[in-house]
């Protein structure tokens, strides 16, 4: 039997246990600095059974991660499905707050993400770092293609330069949400969710409108500042 099907065999309690247990050490120590030790201890079981389950510390790591990927999924979806008739800003704007909302329900969950980001020690950094992207662009990519057919966006929009900015910057507010240096004064940092309402309804001000003055707003024959947008 292969280890991921004895952890998988585990009862959901045990389960939960070992997993929990991982989070707490990898969010708190990163991965080399990671202590099996600590965890079985706080678990309860043996080191050996550990490695039974998992075979190696990577292989527990590439499961918390998993195990991550789904928790985002899932709020996601339920995103999507509640979403479905409002229009591309509004669909970002509820996305941009289930984003908050699952740093405030996972918050050791999001820290192994930035410790991934920040530390270069974690095994297959790269290789889950862009697995996070593409998971993102999933999710954005059919949004703003509803966004263009619903002529909330132009229609010439760069539908790959479009998922692309938008991943960059809503996974940069929920960083500065987190990280002080990455705040840059806008305020974003450690704030609760009354003072974030005002600061995502900028962000989505700036998406609906762009940052191009009236004399901007007018090339191409485009009179109208709205019809900038994305």
């Amino acid at each position: 039997m292969a280890a991921r099907d004895r952890f998988n065999k585990l009862d959901e309690s045990k389960k939960t246990r070992i997993l929990d247990a991982a989070v707490e050490e990898f969010s708190r120590h990163g991965f080399r600095q990671a202590s099996v030790n600590r965890m079985v201890e706080s678990i309860g079981i043996a080191k050996g059974s550990l490695f039974q389950y998992f075979g190696s510390k990577e292989g527990l790591f590439t499961v918390i991660f998993n195990h991550a990927v789904e928790l985002v999924r899932q709020s996601l979806r339920q995103v999507k499905k509640e979403t479905r008739e409002e229009d591309f800003f509004g669909r970002i704007r509820r996305s941009l707050l289930a984003g908050i909302g699952f740093i405030e329900r996972h918050p050791r969950v999001y820290r192994i993400y930035l410790k991934m980001i920040f530390q270069e020690d974690f095994p297959l950094r790269a290789e889950f770092l862009q697995q996070v992207h593409l998971f993102s662009a999933e999710y954005l990519q059919p949004v703003v293609e509803a966004g263009i057919e619903r002529g909330d966006l132009r229609a010439d929009t760069d539908r790959e330069m479009a998922v692309f900015m938008l991943d960059a910057l809503m996974d940069r507010f929920l960083q500065a949400h987190c990280v002080p240096f990455l705040d840059a004064g806008a305020g974003i940092y450690k704030a609760s969710a009354g003072e974030l309402e005002p600061k995502v309804e900028e962000f989505i001000k700036l998406l609906r409108y762009g940052m191009g003055g009236l004399d901007s707003a007018r090339f191409g024959g485009r009179e109208d500042v709205r019809a900038t947008v994305l």
